[in-house]
């Protein structure tokens, strides 16, 4: 019965200390420069109005985006009064608050530091200008300190200030402040939650391919993806789990929480689950999650990073993309025809575009939603060391979609565009425009070109001769594929007919 009741009290015990252990901040980071953190504040509460304060929040906190409830739900916390105080204590806070005052300067010189006593008559400020809705600057002030040392006054500190250690009111850290009304007393764990900005999330993908002699075959790469967690929040968290959402969320940008703050903690109640080893990901709302599944510390100012894909033996393919239009065209609608024969000519472009293609799927190593980042493409060598051959954006790309990375322009294959043949019946109204494509290959390989041309003349057109079939992207965009033998060159021609 002894050793019972013994291994009882033991357990009782640890329970009670692993109950009082501090626990991590959870964090979800939003890739639009703010995130959604949770964390636990202990609340002994008597009967009457009870004066609460915590310092586990950010600098950078959005305080109508504040929830503080009981997790059970058993109890609601009636808050009757909340302050939050960002003004962290600093040389211009305490100038500030010795205005009107004589101080100690130090002054460091060939004779060693000194003492000289200032009154500190003007305190200085930089005020940053504020803007209205419609881009005015207002406001933006800039002042110097103005100081009286013997009787004269300089714009400038004489040295070092030293303000004495019993100044009241300082705040080394951003402080929540509440009024609780408890009906009796009561001890409980209470959930913090709030929108706060200064952290932001990014990912970079590095993909490396082996050196290629064949490009018109599938080659094998190996993908490494990597998320940079970014804390710029002007608070340390020594301890943090930490999530990451991927998507647009709504969020009103220069206005604080209110409905945003709400609909943030519902959606972070929902995305609350058990932690499994390695980054996962799961869809959530239609947006999709990211958890790194481990307690990481993140500290202000503090860049990490955390690897989230490695796969091996990826597919990819290359392309290559011609668009002679050196600049984009706008058709004319309505039932007009831009009757211009300079139109859209002058200028072609010449450079053949290079495109590395990988399906996102699961049958190639990959199948995780990618978060839009940077891609930055390596290839090997013969001697086997790795060369950085071009870089891109993607957008957010789902499962078995394709990632296409523009990696530069090719070097050996060339086009030109330019019109042949152009005929305008101003009775009949209508118009015909002839164009001859014509691609080079100095490679040593055959190459396959996707050439795209735009309709960009009016609404009504159709193709009336061509050399070649072509695959409709859009109501005014054509892509004609056409190869290219090595050593060689390749010619496409069509005949457009518009009619208004």
């Amino acid at each position: 019965m002894r050793i019972y009741s013994l291994v009882v009290a033991i357990l009782i015990l640890a329970l009670s200390a692993s109950a009082q252990q501090p626990q991590p901040v959870a964090l979800t980071i939003y890739n639009q420069n703010f995130a959604v953190a949770r964390t636990f504040l202990d609340l002994d509460l008597h009967a009457g109005i009870n004066e609460i304060t915590t310092d586990s929040v950010t600098s950078r906190l959005e305080p109508d985006s504040v929830v503080l409830r009981d997790p059970s739900g058993k109890r609601v916390v009636h808050v009757v009064e909340q302050n939050y105080d960002s003004a962290i204590v600093s040389q211009e806070w305490l100038l500030q608050k010795y205005e009107g005052k004589t101080i100690d300067f130090q002054i460091f010189g060939p004779a060693g530091p000194r003492i000289v006593q200032g009154k500190i008559i003007r305190a200085g400020y930089n005020r940053p200008p504020e803007y209205t809705f419609d881009g005015q600057q207002l406001g933006g002030q800039n002042a110097q300190p103005l100081v009286e040392v013997d009787g004269k006054m300089q714009f400038q500190l004489p040295g070092t200030p030293l303000f004495p250690a019993t100044t009241d009111g300082m705040l080394l850290k951003p402080t929540l402040r509440w009024q609780i009304n408890s009906g009796s007393s009561d001890h409980f764990n209470a959930e913090l939650a709030y929108i706060t900005g200064g952290l932001s999330w990014e990912s970079t993908y590095n993909v490396v391919a082996p050196d290629n002699t064949d490009v018109t075959a599938d080659e094998k790469a190996d993908v490494l993806g990597w998320v940079t967690i970014h804390n710029q929040s002007g608070t340390d968290f020594p301890e943090a789990r930490i999530k990451l959402m991927a998507g647009d969320v709504a969020k009103i940008q220069g206005q604080q929480g209110g409905y945003n703050g709400a609909r943030m903690m519902q959606m972070e109640a929902k995305a609350m689950d058990m932690a499994q080893p390695g980054v996962t990901q799961k869809a959530f709302d239609d947006f999709h999650l990211y958890d790194l599944n481990r307690t990481v510390a993140l500290h202000d100012g503090e860049t990490k990073q955390v690897q989230f894909i490695e796969a091996a033996n990826v597919s990819m393919r290359r392309s290559y993309l011609y668009d002679g239009l050196a600049e984009q065209m706008q058709p004319i609608y309505a039932g007009n025809v831009n009757q211009n024969q300079g139109y859209g000519l002058g200028g072609e472009n010449t450079k053949v575009l290079i495109v590395e293609e990988i399906k996102n799927s699961e049958a190639n190593h990959l199948g995780m939603p990618l978060p839009a980042g940077r891609v930055r493409l390596y290839r090997r060598d013969l001697d086997g060391q790795m060369e950085f051959v071009g870089e891109s954006l993607i957008n957010h790309t789902p499962a078995e979609d394709t990632v296409k990375i523009p990696t530069g322009s090719a070097f050996d294959v060339k086009g030109s565009r330019r019109q042949t043949d152009f005929h305008v019946d101003y009775n009949k109204h209508m118009l015909d425009e002839t164009f001859e494509i014509k691609l080079t290959n100095q490679k040593q390989q055959t190459v396959n070109v996707a050439v795209i041309e735009h309709m960009y003349r009016g609404e009504n057109w159709e193709l009336t001769d061509k050399s070649s079939n072509f695959k409709k992207l859009d109501s005014h965009t054509l892509k004609f594929p056409i190869t290219v033998a090595a050593k060689g060159e390749a010619t496409l021609t069509y005949t457009v007919h518009y009619t208004w």
